[in-house]
């Protein structure tokens, strides 16, 4: 699944952060400048759903 992030750098990297604690992050993008917002970018991640450990 492809994700776009936008926002902040501090935003964006709080967000990647929160991702790979669920999912297994294969591929981000380079941070591109929002042409609206001058201070927010976008930044595109790949993402695949973790495998399920089971306890026992």
């Amino acid at each position: 699944m492809r994700i776009r992030l936008d926002g902040t750098h501090a935003e964006i990297t709080y967000s990647m952060f929160r991702l790979r604690e669920i999912f297994t992050v294969t591929s981000v993008s380079r941070a591109f400048p929002d042409r609206v917002r001058p201070r927010n970018y976008r930044v595109f991640v790949d993402i695949i759903p973790r495998e399920i450990r089971s306890v026992r």
